[in-house]
């Protein structure tokens, strides 16, 4: 492991734990004393997203977690928060045990936990999720939002 500031390769762990998807490592560098953390996580089989269109691309954590961050623009959901969405919809993803999964899935995953988590970020991201077209169709995803909280 190399020092992120003098880049040597002489690092001994201080500390380490384990999480629920990663291990996390609190290191020393031998030469200039920084320390620094490095989470190391078992690499998970290639996943692919099928889009609507056909096309076929690589599952990428951080376009959910982009997603996610934008629904959530000034409103009271923390970091750890939007992780800890992306890491449960990951871990369904996974769990399916298939090579392909469509788009459609992982919007519906990632709104099922917006739901429970931000009532305004969820219909944020149903608003650009579902491509809402006019308003009528955005009144009827806020009346299904009313009507299952109440």
């Amino acid at each position: 492991m190399l020092c992120p500031v003098c880049h040597i390769g002489e690092t001994r762990v201080v500390d380490s734990r384990d999480d629920e998807n990663a291990v996390r490592r609190r290191r020393e560098c031998q030469s200039c004393k920084h320390r620094f953390t490095t989470y190391e996580r078992a690499e998970a089989p290639r996943l692919f997203v099928v889009k609507k269109d056909g096309r076929r691309e690589s599952y990428n954590r951080d376009k959910v977690i982009g997603g996610l961050r934008k629904a959530s623009e000034k409103r009271p959901v923390s970091e750890s928060a939007i992780q800890g969405v992306a890491d449960r919809v990951e871990r369904e993803l996974y769990a399916r045990g298939e090579s392909e999964v469509q788009s459609t899935v992982v919007g519906d995953l990632v709104m099922a936990e917006l739901r429970g988590l931000d009532k305004v970020a969820y219909i944020r991201f149903a608003s650009v999720y579902r491509s809402f077209t006019d308003l009528n169709s955005f009144q009827e995803e806020l009346a299904q939002l009313l009507a299952k909280t109440e």
